[in-house]
């Protein structure tokens, strides 16, 4: 089931301000997007596979290169590959 404000606050992160105040104080803008408790707790663990249940690919894609995972980490999360190293 996709969650509408995840996905709003994703989309909206291509907002230069939106990722600075992100950055600044994240549990501030999760609170602002009204993300329940079990979702901001994805996003603070960077939970690939748990918030691609809940929005859109592409927008989750964005969001992790916003918040500077490298694609070949985001690719083998969500492909569920384990660690090397």
């Amino acid at each position: 089931m996709r969650d509408y404000w995840l996905s709003r606050f994703f989309f909206e992160m291509q907002q230069a301000d939106v990722r600075r105040r992100f950055a600044e104080d994240p549990q501030a803008v999760m609170d602002a997007y009204r993300l329940a408790p079990q979702v901001q707790t994805l996003v603070r663990a960077n939970d690939v596979t748990g918030l691609a249940e809940l929005t859109n690919p592409y927008l989750l894609r964005f969001y992790f290169g916003y918040v500077g995972m490298p694609e070949a980490e985001f690719l083998r999360r969500i492909r569920g590959e384990a660690a090397h190293g």
